[in-house]
């Protein structure tokens, strides 16, 4: 009875196992406001520079320029300080200061086509872009409402890639609707509209993908009852694209559809089988269709133009732009890019950034991408719901392939394909569609960082012997 009464009385004095305090997630929202300081602040250097090289004086709307861009950041800082206080803290500083970088090149350019001014439409679609960051930020409040809508999202995508058939080709290509004075780039919104049908179908329908079906050699292939409505929407996108002549918007679906595959998966024959399957029908659309083909031989033979007597074609001055740029550039507004001709704002604005920014400038603005990328697949990789973690690095993916297409082949890497730069290039669709990617990942990042209630934290196994 003592010896019982004594163990009682040592158990009531020892003292409870100490519980693991919850991690405490700084929310770096003043780290943001500096990042987005210093991102307006050299978006108006190189306002200023440009000015100052091409006509000796600060452009008079200097400051307006600084003030308008500024506001437009601030406001998007506030709308992500009130609503994702836990969102990643470099993704809107990196799409202020691409998208300010864009509007300086826009402008350096105006200056020599004084009757084609682009910069303040960019300006306009900038502002209705952070509108949007700001709209989704403020009401999308999960991220995985989204999931409820897949389908309607596969059928709004599809109807806005069939809608430009009806109208007439631009450059080659029916890409666009043009209503009057004013143009937009469906396809543009298509790609998020898909994003978010590949991560919701892919999904729910993982584990199948994944483990049923026959196994080809090392290749574990799903049943068509699984497999067959992912790809038949993924067919008809890509066909209607193809009718289109729209290659870069083509490739970057099917880039978009097997790394989302791969990432649901985890089987990495699936990027392979995606490599053969894009080079086969790059071979037969390059072998039939006259504008693709057209593109492929100014590939192969960049000076053949200058060697015939008829001039250097657009990828040629893109390549004597680059060459002239040499390690730090010629300065903002030194150089020559103009020569490249109509398409020197939208799809070859990077060789303007090559020219007078030179390797060390082209380089920080890779980095800023990849960074931008980066970022997305960390929230993505930190969510535990399949969802999301799609979602994110589906979106993330549409920049990565955006930059490495369009810079592959204003370089010479890869043939054109006519897609607009994020953030950089003149076109409001493109512009306006990036923003949205941003806020999106925002969104994610702030789900991933603790915005939710923290879960209750793991105990330590002093603990959980204390409690059994």
């Amino acid at each position: 009875m003592t010896g019982s009464t004594g163990a009682a009385g040592k158990q009531a004095g020892e003292k409870a196992p100490p519980s693991v305090p919850a991690v405490r997630v700084p929310r770096r929202r003043g780290t943001e406001l500096a990042l987005i300081l210093l991102a307006v602040l050299l978006s108006v250097y190189g306002y200023c520079h440009v000015g100052l090289a091409k006509n000796d004086a600060v452009p008079p709307d200097a400051a307006g320029y600084g003030a308008g861009l500024g506001v437009l950041a601030l406001l998007a800082h506030v709308a992500v300080r009130f609503r994702a206080p836990y969102a990643d803290p470099l993704l809107l500083p990196i799409a202020v200061l691409l998208n300010g970088l864009g509007l300086v090149l826009i402008y350096r350019l105006d200056l020599e086509t004084p009757s084609d001014e682009a910069a303040p439409t960019q300006l306009v679609w900038s502002t209705l872009g952070v509108g949007l960051f700001i709209v989704f930020v403020l009401f999308l409040r999960d991220h995985r409402v989204l999931q409820r809508y897949a389908y309607l999202s596969v059928v709004a995508a599809l109807i806005l890639m069939i809608l430009p058939i009806f109208f007439p080709a631009v450059n080659g290509a029916r890409i666009w609707i043009r209503i009057g004075g004013f143009s937009i780039q469906p396809g543009e919104f298509a790609k998020i509209l898909l994003a978010v049908f590949f991560a919701s179908y892919l999904a729910a329908n993982r584990t199948a993908l994944k483990y049923t079906g026959r196994k080809l050699w090392k290749l574990q292939l799903p049943t068509m009852r699984v497999f067959a409505p992912i790809l038949a929407i993924w067919l008809i996108s890509v066909g209607v694209l193809v009718l289109e002549t729209d290659l870069g918007t083509s490739l970057l679906f099917f880039g978009l559809f097997i790394v989302m595959l791969y990432v649901a998966t985890g089987r990495g024959s699936w990027i392979a089988i995606g490599l053969v399957l894009a080079a086969a029908g790059a071979f037969v659309v390059a072998s039939f269709e006259p504008h693709v083909h057209s593109r492929v031989e100014d590939w192969l033979h960049p000076f053949a133009s200058i060697d015939a007597g008829d001039g250097a074609t657009q990828l040629a001055q893109s390549l004597f732009a680059f060459a002239a740029g040499g390690m730090l550039g010629t300065g903002l507004g030194l150089g020559h890019s103009i020569l490249i001709g109509f398409a020197a704002k939208s799809d070859f604005i990077l060789a303007t950034a090559g020219e007078e920014l030179g390797l060390v400038g082209l380089t920080a603005v890779f980095l800023l991408y990849a960074l931008l990328v980066e970022r997305g697949y960390r929230a993505g990789l930190a969510l535990r719901d399949p969802f999301g973690r799609l979602l994110s690095i589906g979106l993330a993916s549409i920049v990565a392939l955006q930059v490495f297409v369009i810079a592959g082949g204003v370089m010479g890497l890869i043939p054109l394909t006519g897609m607009a730069m994020p953030f950089l290039a003149q076109g409001g669709s493109s512009l306006v569609t990036n923003w949205v990617i941003v806020a999106i990942l925002v969104r994610v990042s702030d789900r991933a960082r603790g915005s939710l209630p923290p879960e209750a934290p793991a105990q330590t196994p002093a603990a959980a012997e204390a409690a059994s």
